[in-house]
This record gives C-alpha cells, structure tokens and sequence, in this order.
C-alpha cells in the first residue's frame, strides 16, 4: 500500500467488526420478517416460521454450545466485535428470547387465524367436537399409549435424561390414598406426526391428545398438571485427531455420545407451574437465563407438516427448472449430451434456473453409462437420501471404471448418512477416503477422465453446492462445466492432494483453501486499490453466505478508504459495517431471502477494465479459509463474467426488494418504492426470464 493510505489493520477503528453471532440472529429476525409479510401467500409465510424454528434450534445446538464450552473449559476469548463471552451470551438469550415471543405471536395472532380463514384449522383439545375426540380418542389407545413411557422422579427413580429437542410432558399426579404429590416426565414419541389429522385439513397437537388421556398412563392417581417442555442440546460432534487412522469408527462413537450433550436452552409454556419449572432447571442443571417462556405452542417446526397441504391457491406457482441453454438450445423430452457439449465450450450453470438433474446429475449419469469413460473422481460434502449421484458411482465402479469418492463424514448433521453412503461406495468397488487430517473437505469437485480418441481429456464440474438433487431444487447455486486442460491439470493435482501424499500448493485457475483462498482474494482487492489509484477503473464485488473474517474485511476497508466502490450481496452474518466515515463510506451491503436460499459464492474484481470473477465454495469465515478445503475457479468466458455481473447488479438496482445493512448493525428492508408499491423480486425476475441464456461463447 502506498504512504497516503493506512497498511496495516492497527490504523483501523477497534469497533470496526460487527457480532458474529448477534448478526446470525439478525439472519433469522430476516426470516421472520418474511413469515410477517402477509404479501407472501399464507403456506409460504407458515413455512417460514418452521425455517425461523429449525434455524434456531441448530444455532443453539452449535453456536450458543460452542461459546458456552469454549467458557467452561476457560479458553473462550474476546469477540472480534468486543464483546466479552459472557456478556455476549447474555445478549444471544434476551435477543433469541425476544425472536421466540415474536414469532410465537406471528403464529397465534396471525398466521394461525389466517389458516382458519382458509379452512386449516389447527385446534387445541378443547376446540375439537364430540365426534373429533372420540376419533382421537381411539388413535390414542391403538398408536399411541402402546409406545408411551411414563417415568416417575422419586427417591427410587432419578430425574430421567431428556433428549436434545425431544417433546415432553411434565406432569404433577397426586396418590389420593396419601396425598402425596409425585411428578413424571411422558416424551411425546417422535415417531408419530405431531400435527395428526382428524379430518381434511384439520389438526390437533399430539401432546394435547397425550395431555386428555394421562389417567390412562396413571390409573388411579389424580392428573393435577400438565405443561409441555423442550430442552436443546450440544450437539456439535468433535474427533480428535489421534482417532483420524480410524475416523469412521471413533465419528461413531462421538455420534452416539451426541445425545447426551449438555442442555443449552430450556423451552417451556408460559404458563408453566412455578414449582415445575424450579424443578425443571434444577435436575437439568440450567441457569434461568436459558429458560424461554413461549406464549402457546412449542416447537413451530411442525408447521413443515402445513406446507405439504395439497393447497397450491396458498403457495407461490410452482416453479420447473429448464435446462441450460448452453446445453440444448431447445427443451426436449431427450437429456442432453453434456459431455459433447461440454467439449465444445465452457458452461456456466446458474442453479436452480438450471436444471441439476439435465446437467450435473445427467454429466455424472453419463459418464458412468460411456464406456470410453476410464475413470471418475468426485466430492462429496451432502447428499440426498436417495442420491442418483452416489448410484451413479456405484454404476461406474461396477461397470470397471476407476471410481474414487471423497466422502466426508464430518458433514455436521450428515455424518451417519455420509458414513452409510461411505460404505455403500466401498461395497460396490469405489476408492473411498476422507480427505486430510484436520481439514474438512469443503469443495465441490467432479472430473471425469474420458479416451476421446486422439488424446485422454479432462471434463470437470467446479461448484458453489453440494451434490444434493433436492437441495439443488431450493438452492440458488453456480457451477462450471468445462474441458479446459489448465482447470484440469489443477483438479487432478488438487484430488491427489485429497487423496495421497502431494503437497501442492500452486495451482493455475484455482484458488485453494487452506492455502490460497484468502491471500488471493486480498491480493485482488489491494490490486483494486492499486488501479483506482492509477486512475483505471476499480470495483470489488461479493457474494456469499456469510462474511466474518477480519483480514478480508480489513481489506475491503482499505480499499474504501482508497475510494474503491465495494459490494457485499450476504444471506446470513456480517461483521462488516457499512457506511461509516473515513472507514467504509463506499461499501454497500444487501441481503435477499424468498423464494430459494442464496448459497452462490461469487467474487468480483473490475481488474482495470478487465473484469476476472471467480466462483467456489468459500464463504469468508474462518472455518472455510482456515480448516477446510475450500476451491474456486476464475472463469475464462468473457459472456459468463457478464452474466454473473448482472446478476450481482441486480440485488443493488433500488428497483428489486432487498435488506440493507446499516453502520449500527441493523438491517432494513426495503420491498417498495415512495409510494408503495412492491419493489421487484429478484427471484421471480429470474424465473420469468428463463429460458434466458444467450448464444454460447465460441
């Protein structure tokens, strides 16, 4: 950096970050924002409440049980926001306890008599009719009091352990012989729907069909009280290193003592006895600051059972992706030969616009079926439950082609199916490893190495998201298809490192986390700097999921201290403020929710006139820069750097709907003009121009 401008991040302000932490509940405020927008149709908004719900559930299970261990083993540090662990922790629960109470409300004063007005009726025990009890009553007897435990808590029987967000009654019965008052705790089964149907569209809560029925699982004892509770968890897996040489089998072990992590939150009803509650945190060894009073029904991620209604006059129109374009320049019932195509030219994929399964899906499927195919070597992070793309491998390797996977089974929340999918591959004939010991294998990665007669050739898939054909459903997503012999040599050296013993660090038109994702993208930000001080045009644009590391954030400072025109598209957490003088007046920041959750990670850099734009799988957080194997890949069309520039151009055109972060840390949402009407939605823009592609490049 020259002498006219800071160099180093001591000549930045101490206040210049924004909470990690506060900023993801900030997210999820966003999600509900949009379950509050009765602009939305009524399932839509339902389902939104069900995402703000399961959200929070995994922000406590990891986050909140992260800093509060990261405590109690006393190596927890000062956020990079300034906040000491404790007093952040304080500020997580009163602001997650002001998000619970307002969406409890969203529920039962809006959107509750909303689906009444359409018919859905969601009725407490005493709303059901005569007929509608006896119907449940008999369902209770046949499927549920046979799988129903009932454990008492007495001098003969210790407080019983409680699963992480299981569902639980705590009642108080009374021996009437004795007068004694006795309490038991009754787990509503998980395996049963908890909204169950007594008649179209018509649900009753299942532990209100439990609560009418609880002289049956105490014959004889007086029912005195009844209040449903929740309790969460750690459930954040950690395998030591020494375990690595037998990683699958000690990722068992530790998944198995997940259950038994300690609580990190209490749910209660608000009209829960006090005594009960005292008990309650008590056994469960909570403090009171963790317990949440919720002002009606617990657990809203019920309403998922909602959105499956066959009500398409309650949902936005359905939406079928088409294939690419620059696959078939026409929609026919054949799928296309990708590889062909693939040989031809580079393909840029814009999922779920694009379709997964005539692209990814079908370059995999492909690849298995051809015979002039010799091997494959693919990544994967997620998959689906009934993967077409892990059949597609096993196809391959049955077939007698090469087929290494590169599983890993540290995927958080999908280590058991990624260990089954693990062993799956292994029995069918595939080279299965984990990648590196410490490093999670983030990338998305897909070589295919084909005899094309004249010479052996690379066609490679490089993405933003995961092999998942249902989540590429819901995704918003970019991938490249291409043939281009210096991407190829890159993957393979980078899938030798994954699966051997090179230490290759360098490589052509890739950025590779640990190593160089981070250096590379600052290098290109202060090369921004560097032009717009020369007098050539200078811009950097970001979009990804989440932005918190300090050293890229530092740097996008500088260069708005420069003068550099900065823009952030982010769907979750930022800790970069925006707009503040003499540090960041030129940065912009936007976040966009709806329809489909934003996932791409696109990087942008004006390059003197020279746009270069990279894609891949790195979000700027520490764990991706630093503990993941992380790729991006610049691409080499002119037509696809400016379709990705649009694209970021649309989520800050004034004219479409979007969040806006402000320097305190708020977030407004601005989704219509002066006079108010809606502002456009950047999504349903999108699918209304499809089939949009141009002509493929040459």
């Amino acid at each position: 950096m020259s002498e006219d401008g800071p160099s180093t991040a001591e000549a930045l302000p101490a206040d210049r970050f924004l909470d990690r932490e506060l900023g993801w509940l900030a997210f999820n405020e966003r999600v509900l924002e949009l379950a509050e927008d009765r602009s939305l149709p009524l399932l839509e908004r339902a389902k939104f409440l069900a995402i703000f719900a399961s959200n929070l559930d995994e922000f406590f299970m990891v986050r909140v049980a992260g800093l509060q261990r990261r405590i109690a083993t006393g190596i927890a540090v000062r956020a990079a926001s300034g906040q000491m662990p404790r007093d952040l922790i304080d500020a997580i629960h009163r602001r997650s306890s002001e998000l619970q109470h307002r969406h409890a409300q969203v529920f039962r004063h809006d959107i509750e008599p909303a689906l009444a007005a359409e018919g859905i009726r969601i009725l407490r025990w005493e709303e059901a009719s005569e007929s509608e009890r006896d119907q449940l009553a008999l369902f209770f007897r046949e499927k549920v009091f046979p799988v129903l435990t009932p454990l008492a808590v007495d001098p003969a029987h210790p407080f019983p352990y409680i699963s992480g967000l299981s569902l639980n009654l705590a009642v108080v019965v009374r021996n009437p012989s004795t007068g004694n008052e006795l309490f038991a705790r009754v787990k509503v089964p998980p395996i049963l729907e908890r909204f169950v149907p007594v008649g179209p569209s018509r649900f009753v809560p299942l532990e209100d069909i439990m609560s009418a029925h609880l002289d049956e699982l105490f014959p004889g004892m007086e029912v005195l009280q009844q209040h449903a509770f929740r309790v969460t968890r750690n459930e954040d897996v950690e395998v030591e290193e020494d375990d690595a040489e037998n990683l699958l089998l000690a990722l068992e072990r530790e998944l198995t003592r997940r259950r038994f992590g300690p609580p990190v939150r209490l749910e209660v009803e608000r009209s829960i006895d006090p005594y009960v509650l005292e008990l309650l945190v008590r056994e469960l060894g909570i403090s009171a600051g963790e317990v949440v009073r919720i002002p009606g029904l617990l657990d809203l991620t019920a309403l998922w059972a909602v959105d499956r209604l066959p009500r398409d006059d309650l949902k936005l129109a359905p939406f079928v992706p088409r294939t690419s374009r620059e696959l078939s320049e026409v929609e026919t019932a054949s799928p296309p030969d990708v590889l062909d195509a693939m040989r031809d030219h580079e393909v840029l994929l814009h999922h779920p616009y694009d379709s997964f399964a005539t692209s990814v899906q079908r370059f995999l499927e492909q690849a298995a079926a051809d015979p002039n195919v010799l091997a494959i070597k693919q990544t994967l992070y997620r998959t689906s439950g009934d993967s077409p793309i892990v059949d597609a491998l096993v196809a391959a390797a049955q077939a007698g082609k090469q087929v290494l996977a590169l599983v890993e089974i540290k995927a958080r929340f999908d280590e058991q199916a990624n260990i089954d999918w693990a062993r799956k591959l292994e029995q069918s004939g595939c080279h299965v490893v984990y990648g590196l010991v410490g490093l999670k294998t983030h990338c998305k990665l897909s070589m295919v190495v084909r005899d094309d007669g004249d010479r052996l050739r690379r066609y490679l898939h490089i993405g933003t998201g995961n092999y998942h054909p249902k989540t590429a459903r819901l995704y918003e997503d970019v991938g490249l298809l291409t043939t281009d012999e210096e991407v190829g040599e890159d993957v393979a050296r980078l899938f030798n490192v994954l699966s051997g013993y090179s230490m290759e660090t360098e490589y052509q038109r890739l950025l590779v986390a640990p190593h160089s994702v981070r250096s590379g993208l600052v290098e290109r930000i202060e090369r921004e700097v560097e032009n717009h001080r020369a007098g050539l045009s200078a811009r950097v644009r970001i979009k990804c999921n989440s932005i918190v590391d300090e050293a890229t954030i530092d740097a996008l400072y500088r260069a708005s201290q420069a003068g550099v025109p900065v823009d952030v598209w982010v769907r979750g957490i930022c800790a970069l403020r925006p707009g503040v003088p003499g540090l960041s007046e030129t940065i912009r920041v936007r976040s966009v929710l709806g329809r489909f959750l934003e996932h791409s990670r696109i990087f942008e850099f004006d390059n003197g006139g020279d746009p270069e734009v990279w894609i891949g799988s790195a979000d700027l957080m520490h764990r991706n820069l630093d503990r993941r194997i992380e790729v991006l890949v610049r691409l080499g069309s002119p037509v696809h750097v400016a379709e990705l520039s649009a694209l970021v151009d649309r989520a800050f055109d004034p004219a479409n709907a979007a969040w806006h972060l402000e320097a305190d840390g708020t977030w407004r949402r601005i989704h219509t003009d002066a006079e108010g009407q809606p502002l456009a939605d950047i999504q349903e823009l999108l699918i209304a121009r499809q089939p949009r592609r141009s002509t493929p490049p040459a």
